[in-house]
This record gives structure tokens, C-alpha cells and sequence, in this order.
């Protein structure tokens, strides 16, 4: 495992030769050893298609790639720092709150309601939330941020989990995923995201949410 929890806030990663993590930028509080830090403009093993998925959600500040042999410490204006670990299977991160992850993973980004067809992306566009996420496939441990601290909700057959957009953190699992609407049109000027819109998951997995509905 890449990463160790020092508190809430903050993680520790080891970097030896050969290996690569990729991290937000701003992310390195401080580091010990031979380590560079370098923008890094193919995304990750996702190359140029993950590149210009991040463009296209306005994220506009490339990863770093982090190389050498050394240890570092990572995190970002004080945000609660959570740590997953995967064997083999794909998470799936609301890209605001991707803070760093291994360069084993097998990254992409995808939009968080295609299943929810163009009503789905009409409805996250009017919700202002960030529709496309980064997807990790593979075996590696990432850090993610959030705002008061995480809380995994299970998501079983026939139990799905309607979560508040804002407060989506991540999930993984075999999940489907939908945006949908909790009112009608007209109800919905002046409405937060969480009673306007939600995100329905179903199937069988994990979601991480936040411990508020405040965005990063």
C-alpha cells in the first residue's frame, strides 16, 4: 500500500524507483529524498482520451507525476483525507476530490450519469455538479478528499442509495448509476442540489459520502 494514514488530513507515500504516483496539484505539504514532481499532460495510463475527458469537465490543471525514491506527504486545504485500497476492481471518484493514487491504476473519465441517458446530463448540468468522474482500475490505493470526514453506505440488491450529488464522494462494486429529479421543474428554482436532484445507485457495492453537502 502506497499511502499511510498519519491523521484526518493528511497521508504519507512511499515513492522507490521504477514506481509513479500521480497527484492533484498542490497536493505535496512537504516530502523527504530524491523525488520530482512533474505536470503530467497524458492523464495517467488513461493517455490523451482521459486528458481530454478533463478538459471537457473544466478541470484544467494537469496531475503531477510523482517519481523517484523518497517518501511524501500529501493533502489539501485541510480536507478530511480518506484511503481505498483495490484488488483489481474500478473505482469511480468525483474528480474534484481525487487527491492522489498509485501509477499501477488504470485510469479514465467517464460521466457519472450515462446511464441516466441526455435527461440524465440535462439534469446535471442544471444541478452545477461535476458530472464527469475519474474511474481507477486496477490494483492500488488512492487518496480521496472530503469535507467532515467519509461515511461508506452499502449498497445492496433491491436496497439502491439516493445520495445528494454534492455530498457524493466516490463508489465502486457492480453499480448502476442514474441522475435523476425528486421534483418537478418548477419546484426546483431555488432548491438545493440534494432536494432538486439526486444520484440513485443500485446494485451491489460501496458509496462514500461526505459528512456535508459543501464543494471542494
Amino acid at each position: 500500500m502506497a499511502f499511510e494514514e498519519i491523521n484526518s488530513k493528511m497521508v504519507r507515500a512511499t515513492v522507490a524507483p521504477g514506481q509513479r504516483l500521480f497527484s492533484q496539484r498542490g497536493a505535496m505539504l512537504a516530502y523527504q529524498g530524491e523525488v520530482s514532481f512533474t505536470p503530467n499532460l497524458r492523464g495517467g495510463q488513461g493517455g490523451v482520451m482521459s486528458m481530454i475527458g478533463r478538459r471537457v469537465a473544466n478541470e484544467d490543471t494537469p496531475l503531477m507525476t510523482v517519481e523517484g525514491s523518497g517518501t511524501v506527504l500529501f493533502g489539501h486545504g485541510g480536507h478530511h483525507v480518506q484511503v481505498i485500497n483495490l484488488s483489481g476492481d474500478t473505482l469511480y471518484v468525483e474528480a474534484d476530490r481525487l487527491l492522489a493514487f498509485e501509477g499501477t491504476l488504470e485510469q479514465s473519465t467517464v460521466f457519472l450519469g450515462s446511464q441516466g441517458g441526455v435527461m440524465g446530463m440535462v439534469r446535471g448540468q442544471v444541478s452545477g455538479q461535476g458530472l464527469f468522474t475519474t474511474s481507477l482500475k486496477g490494483h492500488g490505493s488512492v487518496a480521496v478528499m472530503a469535507h467532515g470526514g467519509v461515511f461508506e453506505v452499502p449498497i445492496t440488491p433491491h436496497r439502491p442509495v439516493r445520495v445528494d450529488p454534492q455530498a457524493y464522494v466516490a463508489h465502486h462494486g457492480d453499480v448502476r448509476n442514474k441522475l435523476s429529479t425528486a421534483l418537478g421543474w418548477r419546484d426546483m428554482v431555488g432548491r438545493g442540489s440534494g432536494e432538486a436532484f439526486q444520484l440513485e445507485l443500485s446494485g451491489s457495492g460501496t458509496v462514500f459520502v461526505q459528512a456535508s453537502e459543501e464543494k471542494l
